[in-house]
Formats: C-alpha cells, structure tokens, sequence
C-alpha cells in the first residue's frame, strides 16, 4: 500500500542521518527524483507514489550514492 499522506515518511530525522544537511538532501532527492520520473525505474518497492517521496525512500535505505563536493 502506498503512503498518500504527503512527506510524513520518511522522517527528515532519519533522513538526516545520511545525509547532514536538509539542502543536500533537498537537491539530492530533487535530482534523483528526475531520473526515476524519466527511467519510470526505482531501486526499492516504495511506500510513497510520488517521485520525491520515492527517491526519499531511496536515500533513507542507502540505494543511492551521493558525493557532495566540498568548496574550498
């Protein structure tokens, strides 16, 4: 069964702890919520119906890679 409630799962406090930072976990699922729109593809079997819920799911269960590069 799908989540249609909105963004309430998953939790940015879990989220946050993979990634440290609500604006890269914003651009992060941004990003990989385009691809899995375009693809129609996703590494899990999702909760959430939309694609930034999906893509959210997806970085909570560490099925994507993110590097971040720092500026110096």
């Amino acid at each position: 069964m799908r989540n249609k409630e909105g963004l309430r799962y998953p939790s940015i406090d879990n989220l946050l702890t993979k990634i440290d930072s609500k604006y890269k976990l914003a651009f992060a699922a941004a990003k990989r919520a385009k691809i899995i729109k375009e693809d129609d593809y996703t590494a899990i079997d999702p909760k959430c119906s939309k694609p930034v819920g999906i893509a959210l799911e997806e970085i909570l269960e560490g099925k994507v890679k993110i590097d971040f590069e720092e500026n110096q």
